[in-house]
């Protein structure tokens, strides 16, 4: 067996982690490296708390001499927990998260050392923005950029660093980063919602948008990955032939999870415990070595912090334990890819969840409002948000039968559909006294008794409403949640601000009492969304042909799909609701193509260099030693020989015919590559990379699987999928 591969085995074998013994998986442990607002009433004066805590719910300012306060004060409570040093922690435009570390040290008027932590550091720093991609937001020379500090984001430790949760923004005020158009999304679904909650509860001050987010991932030997160069560079298998056996028997769903996984599992849990972050499920995945864990609901924002920050603790935890974690969103051919669902929903201050009917006809009155406005905002705008979870990894998973299509439907159970077909035969202006019985009683009173039987999924539907809340199943598992979550909330503030204003014009104009307006409003919204609702297999040809007929977008690559980004109806859409203004939306749609390019440049450099240093020189080592076999034959039996050696002499004729094939297809693709970087602009190249360079992956791949099943497995340079496929 080939001797780092041999060793690869033998460390995974012999290697195994000592079992995660701390069991203290419990409330008292939840929160307790976060500086929370338990702890601010600890630590703060009265005047204080009150002035952090209005910022958190209200987005007023904080004063600089309470910030100095509350600096020092967070200080103290991080170097009693051990921590040596600050850091404003932020999400640029990479898609990963960000941090400068600084000592608490400073001197003082006197030059006498001391520990330090002003208002100064904790409101605002100066990183060097010019290695961060802006999209020419900025020029490369013009490094200034600001992070400035997101109250309602806990600050927290970890490791020994106090953390605090920032935005960051360019020198002239544009965003460069994921989370400032989040928290503009999330104050303009807030606002909208607000206003078209009042119409059922006057009480209603603020709306927040709820986030449940479900990560899969794939857990490998750390040894055995480290064989493998495309997975050490790209996260993913650019070649390697499946396993006889993979998901067939679906005996992994579900089923118990192997001893190492659940120790990497419990001190996973137990460091996000302690950083406040509300894991609560656990459990493997379709895929040999794939599992899931998912939290508790939290508001977006700080649910988007936590995913990103337990993408980060997930490689650390991984790591102690002899594991490598890939959250690439199709790492292995042949077996599922791994996604990310966003389970979202909107909750007044109140405390209802305003996509949860309740047990009067008003309350699901209300809950029908929000229900088909989400629908109607999904139907405007179901390209921006095929869009938003565009990425070349997701490219391999969507519409591959274990994601949903590219095509952007919503499922929403055969008894709902029911009634909204009931709304749609509402009359036109006021109604009788009999009709809005009837409506109210028969129709809108009996929804919780439907929802209960609405327990069956549409696993094809990448938008599907499930009980109390849409699932958003298309978001790559590798993917920053900002980016899907700051299109849906727009998109839903944009439409409740419409239907406010349809409602508010026909009670004014029509002098129609406030429910009639609002069943006549959501009776159009209802004829209007028939074309995105879609409860059958959304894998299905006949689908396909459907979603055309009824004008559905089918964005199959990222390219096209960012595309819309530059759509004036887009363009309009973000910037009038102050979510992003033209600039910024140019500069994403320009670095998500960048990265695109990049991705598969990367790739296809790392394939070519895999098949001309270790694939090519194998299958040659290899032929070679059959091509001994049959002159030693022919030594023995003379002209006889071939009677003797027709295994073998296939066996060289295959691999000289793979081989062929092979530097042909790694010959086009450099090719193609060079031809796709030529171009001037990043949309031209992009293209290309999509049409030109992906395809000649297969081909290469088709080649190099089948070398590997000719050629010795001990003289296989790389791990093979049964290999790293089934943990030991």
């Amino acid at each position: 067996m080939n001797k780092l591969r041999f060793q690869a085995i033998q460390d995974a074998v012999i290697r195994l982690p000592k079992p995660f013994h701390n069991d203290q998986i419990k409330s008292s442990l939840f929160g307790s490296h976060v500086f929370t607002k338990k702890l601010m009433r600890r630590f703060l004066t009265k005047q204080a708390f009150t002035e952090v805590d209005e910022a958190i719910e209200k987005g007023t300012k904080i004063n600089r001499n309470i910030a100095d306060h509350v600096a020092a004060s967070m200080k103290d409570w991080a170097m009693s927990m051990g921590a040596t040093h600050y850091t404003h922690w932020f999400q640029p435009l990479t898609g990963a998260t960000a941090e400068k570390h600084d000592a608490f040290f400073d001197f003082d008027s006197n030059g006498d050392s001391l520990e330090y932590f002003g208002g100064s550091q904790l409101v605002q720093q100066e990183p060097d923005a010019s290695s961060f991609p802006s999209g020419g937001i900025r020029n490369t020379f013009e490094a200034r950029g600001y992070t400035a500090w997101d109250p309602s984001s806990p600050a927290f430790i970890y490791g020994t660093t106090l953390c605090v949760p920032t935005i960051f923004v360019s020198y002239t005020g544009e965003a460069l980063d994921n989370k400032t158009p989040l928290l503009r999304a999330l104050n303009a679904v807030d606002d909208a919602a607000t206003q078209v909650a009042k119409y059922f509860d006057k009480n209603v001050t603020h709306v927040q948008a709820t986030l449940g987010w479900e990560q899969e991932y794939f857990l490998i030997d750390k040894a055995l990955a480290s064989s493998r160069p495309d997975i050490m560079l790209t996260g993913r298998t650019l070649v390697g032939h499946p396993p006889p056996k993979g998901q067939q028997l679906d005996d992994h769903y579900f089923g118990s999870i192997p001893s190492r996984a659940i120790n990497f599992m419990r001190e996973l849990e137990y460091e996000s415990m302690l950083l406040g972050i509300p894991v609560k499920t656990r459990h493997n995945e379709v895929a040999p070595n794939q599992f899931e864990l998912a939290p508790i609901f939290e508001e977006a924002n700080l649910a988007v912090d936590h995913n990103a920050l337990l993408m980060d603790i997930m490689g650390k935890v991984a790591s102690k334990h002899h594991f490598k974690v890939l959250l690439h969103e199709k790492p292995f051919s042949g077996i599922n890819g791994s996604g990310k669902h966003n389970n979202w929903s909107l909750s007044t201050n109140t405390g209802v969840n305003l996509l949860s009917p309740g047990k009067t006809p008003m309350s699901n009155l209300q809950f029908l409002t929000f229900f088909i406005t989400t629908i109607k905002a999904v139907q405007n705008y179901e390209s921006l948000v095929r869009s938003s979870v565009a990425s070349a990894g997701n490219d391999h998973r969507l519409g591959a039968n274990e994601a949903p299509p590219a095509i952007v439907s919503i499922f929403i159970g055969s008894q709902l559909s029911s009634v909204l077909e009931n709304l749609e035969h509402v009359s036109k202006g006021k109604l009788s006294p009999k009709e809005k019985t009837d409506l109210k009683l028969n129709v809108v009173g009996k929804i919780p008794e439907i929802l209960l039987d609405n327990t069956d999924r549409n696993r094809t539907s990448p938008f599907a409403f499930t009980g109390n809340k849409f699932e958003f199943r298309a978001v790559g598992s590798n993917q920053n949640c900002a980016i899907p979550m700051t299109v849906l909330n727009t998109i839903v503030a944009k439409q409740l601000i419409a239907f406010k204003n349809e409602v508010d014009v026909l009670i004014k104009s029509k002098k129609l009492k406030k429910d009639d307006a609002i069943f006549n409003v959501l009776r159009e919204y209802v004829k209007t969304t028939k074309n995105i609702l879609f409860d059958g297999d959304g894998y299905s040809q006949s689908w396909e042909k459907e979603a055309k007929r009824r004008g559905l977008s089918n964005l199959r690559k990222t390219p096209e799909a960012l595309s819309v980004r530059m759509n004036k109806d887009v363009i309009d859409l973000f910037d009038s609701v102050n979510v992003m203004n033209a600039v910024e939306q140019k500069a994403r749609y320009e670095i998500q193509l960048e990265q695109y390019v990049q991705t598969i440049e990367i790739e296809s450099l790392v394939l070519e260099n895999l098949v001309n240093n270790q694939i090519l020189p194998t299958a040659f080592k290899y032929q070679s030693m059959l091509i001994e076999n049959v002159k030693g034959l022919k030594e023995i039996y003379g002209d006889d020989f071939s009677k003797y050696a027709p295994v073998a002499m296939n066996s060289i004729e295959k691999i000289s015919g793979l081989t062929e094939k092979l530097a042909t297809a790694c010959a086009a693709l450099a090719k193609e590559r060079t031809k796709a970087n030529s171009m001037s602009k990043f949309d031209d190249s992009a293209q290309m990379y999509a049409k030109n360079v992906l395809p000649l992956f297969d081909k290469i791949r088709e080649c190099v699987d089948g070398i590997e099943l000719i050629v010795d497995d001990s003289a296989w340079p790389l791990a093979k999928y049964r290999e790293l496929l089934f943990l030991r």
